[in-house]
C-alpha cells in the first residue's frame, strides 16, 4: 500500500491530484500540506481535492509539523483543527516527530488530541527507528525517510517484529526509475514495512512527485 505525501496545490498539478483519485484502491492514504500545515486560510482547491479521495474511499491525512518536539502542544492542535474544519480530513501525519522515549508523554497528549479532534489515522514520521514505546500511540510509524542510496543499508530492529508489517512505512527519494523503483518496494516489505511510498523527487523538496508505482497512470 502507498502513502502519498504529495506537497503541490491543485491548481497547479489537477492531472496528479486526479491520478491519485484514481488509484484508490493502491493507496493507505494521502497527505494533505497546503502550507506547511494548513495555512492561514482555507484554501478551495484543497478542500474539493480532499472531498474527492474521501469519497473514493482514501484517508486524508493533516500534515503538522512537531518539530521534534519542541513546537508547542497548542499550535500542533490548531493545525489539526484547521484541518479538520477547513478539509475535513479524517487522520493526522505528524512530521518531524522525535524518536527519544523521554518524549513519549509529549506525543501521547498529541495523539490523544488527534483522536479528539476526529483522527481516525495517526501517522508519526520519525524518518528513523524510534523508541518501541511509540509504537502504541500511533496506527503507522514512519520508520524511514531518505535517499534511496541511504535506504539501501537500513537496518531493521528486533523489536518491529513483534508488531504487524502494516504499522511500519518507509519514504524513499531520489529513486531512479526503473528496476530500483521495483527494488524499492521490495525492500519495505523484506524490512517489515507494509506501507511505502518510492518517488523520483529529491534536493529540498522530494515529495512534489508522485510514486513511481503510479506515473504510469498519469
Amino acid at each position: 500500500m502507498l502513502l502519498v505525501p504529495f506537497y503541490e496545490h491543485p491548481a497547479h498539478h489537477p492531472t496528479a491530484w486526479t491520478t491519485l483519485v484514481r488509484a484508490a484502491d493502491r493507496l493507505h492514504s494521502v497527505v494533505l500540506n497546503p502550507d506547511n500545515g494548513p495555512g492561514t486560510a482555507p484554501d478551495e482547491r484543497f478542500a474539493e481535492v480532499a472531498g474527492r479521495l474521501k469519497d473514493a474511499g482514501v484517508p486524508v491525512l493533516g500534515y503538522a509539523d512537531t518539530d521534534y518536539g519542541r513546537r508547542p502542544h497548542a499550535a500542533v492542535v490548531q493545525d489539526l483543527l484547521r484541518h479538520r474544519d477547513w478539509y475535513g480530513v479524517d487522520g493526522a501525519f505528524l512530521d518531524q516527530a522525535a524518536a527519544d522515549g523521554e518524549l513519549l508523554p509529549h506525543y501521547r497528549r498529541l495523539a490523544v488530541a488527534a483522536r479528539a479532534a476526529g483522527a481516525r489515522t495517526l501517522v508519526f514520521n520519525h524518518g528513523v527507528h524510534p523508541h518501541p514505546g511509540f509504537a502504541e500511540l500511533a496506527d503507522l510509524l514512519v520508520t524511514f525517510e531518505g535517499p534511496w542510496d541511504a535506504y539501501r543499508d537500513v537496518e531493521v530492529p528486533e523489536w518491529t517484529a513483534a508488531h504487524p508489517a502494516q504499522q511500519f512505512c518507509h519514504l524513499v527519494y531520489a529513486v531512479p526509475p526503473g528496476d530500483a523503483a521495483q527494488a524499492a518496494a521490495a525492500l519495505a516489505a523484506e524490512r517489515h514495512a507494509g506501507v511505502h511510498c518510492a518517488v523520483p523527487g529529491a534536493g529540498a523538496h522530494p515529495w512534489g512527485a508522485l510514486p513511481h508505482a503510479l506515473e504510469a497512470s498519469e
